[in-house]
């Protein structure tokens, strides 16, 4: 009674007093309690060990084995994306490619600035070093601003040739003239993509020759014979094309002329100009040059036909 009387919390969770009948209360002896968690259960004489449960009151143990959940599989990894472009090639093809690459670019880069040395005004550049510029422009990258000038072009030009033939019997005939021009004009009308040979080649070769000509039709330095034996190649190929010379036939002398006719302004312009054409005839040019090994040839067949006779 003593003991029990200095602790009150005794009575509470200890072993109970002495029974009914006055004998001592029967004591836990011999149970084990490891890891349980449990609530208002006595459990006697129960060796319990990694159980999980809720005690009952009747003095039995409830309870589940608890298992682990599994470890989720590592995602894999993903593919590297295939390499595209330049990337993809080998380093040795990789470098040529760069290499490539620099000299496209330092020649885009050259041919910009001396076409923008042809077009800006005179300065020191162009006046030490005007012929290098001259001879890189002229004349297939040629720039002018007529087409953005105050006073652009107000004339129709036409370029017409005719030709001196050597015939087959030994003859020699005068052919008609032959209008390039309008030949031209008909190849381009309605062609909605018409050849750039056909817009450009007479008219630029034309132009050409005009600005390295005086007045007398006398060229002015080297790129004035060049002009000349450009036109005489061109017209070469188009009297070919329209058979000019005939069977047996070879062209000996062409000769140029050109007709001018201004275009009428408008009504409202008050502006008054000539309608009557211009007619600017050049001299005979011979074309032996150009047409030697055709000459060669037909001298040929001709001996091979009085052989045969």
């Amino acid at each position: 009674m003593d003991a029990y009387d200095k602790d009150p919390a005794a009575g509470q969770g200890q072993a109970p007093g002495p029974g009914p009948d006055g004998g001592a209360a029967p004591e836990e002896t011999g149970a084990t309690e490891t890891g349980t968690t449990g609530t208002g259960a006595n459990v006697t004489g129960a060796n319990v060990t990694g159980i999980t449960g809720t005690g009952a009151t009747d003095g039995s143990a409830v309870g589940e084995t608890v298992a682990a959940p599994p470890t989720p599989a590592p995602a894999p990894a993903p593919a590297p994306e295939p390499r595209t472009g330049v990337a993809a090639l080998s380093p040795r093809y990789q470098i040529g490619a760069v290499v490539a690459l620099a000299v496209v670019a330092v020649a885009v880069c050259a041919h910009l600035g001396l076409v923008f040395l042809h077009v800006a005004p005179s300065n020191t550049l162009t006046k030490q070093h005007g012929a290098a510029v001259d001879e890189w422009v002229f004349p297939e990258f040629e720039q002018n601003w007529k087409l953005f000038a105050p006073n652009p072009l107000q004339q129709n030009v036409s370029v017409q040739v005719r030709a001196e033939v050597s015939t087959a019997d030994g003859g020699i005939r005068t052919t008609g003239w032959y209008d390039l021009s309008a030949e031209d004009g008909r190849a381009i009308a309605g062609n909605p993509l018409p050849s750039h040979t056909r817009q450009n080649e007479l008219r630029r070769a034309w132009d050409f020759f005009v600005a390295t000509h005086d007045s007398e039709d006398r060229p002015v330095g080297l790129r004035g014979s060049l002009s000349e034996t450009y036109l005489r190649r061109i017209a070469l190929l188009r009297l070919d094309r329209n058979d000019a010379a005939g069977p047996g036939g070879v062209v000996e002398r062409v000769q140029y002329r050109s007709r001018t006719t201004n275009v009428a302004p408008p009504s409202w312009s008050g502006e008054k100009v000539s309608g009557r054409p211009t007619v600017r005839e050049l001299p005979w040019w011979s074309v032996a040059a150009e047409t030697g090994g055709a000459r060669t040839e037909a001298a040929g067949a001709a001996g091979r036909e009085g052989g045969a006779a």
